[in-house]
Order: C-alpha cells, then structure tokens, then sequence
C-alpha cells in the first residue's frame, strides 16, 4: 500500500461527541502536499494521528452539497 502524508491546515470544528474515543470533525486537509480540501473524517483523539474513513471535498463541491442539504431541509421542514 502507498505511503501517504497529510496536514490539517484548518481545524473548523467536531460534528459530534467523542464515542468510544472517536469523533467527526470537520477541517481543511492538504494530501501529499496538494491544495488543501474540504473533509468530514472521524479521528481517534485530538491529535490527528488516527483516522476513519471520511470525505474530501473541493470548494465546488462542498458549495454544491450546500445546496443539496439546504433543499433536502426546506422540503422535510414542508411536510
């Protein structure tokens, strides 16, 4: 398996309590040195040493699922 690095540029906040020691957190990623993206990972700890599986999202997209959420919100907040 390829080796891989990664630095959280900005930590923008957790979207859940810790449970059994992990958590959800939303932040800026740079992998292997590229343009940091947008993700939504699960992390063991505060110290970003170990992760879950997650979601990276490049600006557009997250403005995009943005949209999706907000429309997802508006219909069930009409039924």
């Amino acid at each position: 398996m390829p080796e891989f690095k990664f630095t959280v540029t900005k930590e923008i906040g957790s979207l859940n309590e810790e449970a059994r020691g992990w958590h959800k957190e939303f932040n800026m990623i740079s992998w292997n040195d590229a343009e940091p993206k947008y993700d939504i990972r699960t992390w063991s700890g505060t110290e970003h040493k170990r992760m879950g599986k997650g979601i990276s999202l490049t600006r557009e997209e997250l403005t995009t699922l943005r949209e999706l959420i907000d429309k997802a919100l508006s219909e069930e907040e009409s039924e």
